[in-house]
């Protein structure tokens, strides 16, 4: 059975894939914890990693099963159909969630335009096209597997 990718409403990924698992979908909605500070407190918030998709795996003939459970709004669509997830590109992002660490680097010499090679961790020898640096965030696009990376850059190192 192929992986989908649902659009949901915003906000609403994690209800949505709580829904369609109680359904006897299966689902994937892969998340992360960011601390938040607000003027009177600190906490940490479990937040969907793919704003507004969520991923299901499904036999085609009940694609439209998932349009029960409230805030779906459609599937992903590539070149007319239903765009296809395959089961490595699931177990990539599986991987790469589990291991959230960041390695140390040095950004003040990169800039957006600039073409590296990921030396360590899930994307290893990845080549990556820098989209955009921030202070905290980096923006990757690898080509090679199609998929946009957003990088929390928690501590930077000479």
């Amino acid at each position: 059975m192929p992986w989908y990718v649902i659009y949901t409403k915003p906000r609403a990924e994690l209800k949505v894939a709580g829904q369609l698992k109680n359904m006897g979908i299966h689902t994937y909605c892969p998340t992360v914890t960011e601390e938040h500070l607000w003027s009177d407190r600190r906490k940490k918030v479990t937040l969907p990693l793919f704003r507004s998709y969520v991923f299901v795996k499904m036999n085609p003939k009940d694609r439209n099963q998932v349009f029960a459970a409230p805030g779906v709004v459609n599937y992903l669509f590539w070149l007319g159909k239903p765009a296809e997830v395959r089961d490595q590109e699931i177990q990539t992002i599986e991987a790469w969630n589990e291991n959230q660490g960041v390695e140390r680097m040095k950004v003040e010499q990169l800039s957006p335009g600039d073409r590296v090679t990921i030396s360590k961790g899930i994307f290893k020898d990845q080549t990556a096209l820098i989209k955009h640096v921030g202070d905290k965030r980096m923006r990757l696009i690898l080509p090679g597997m199609g998929v946009v990376v957003n990088v929390k850059v928690r501590e930077l190192a000479l």
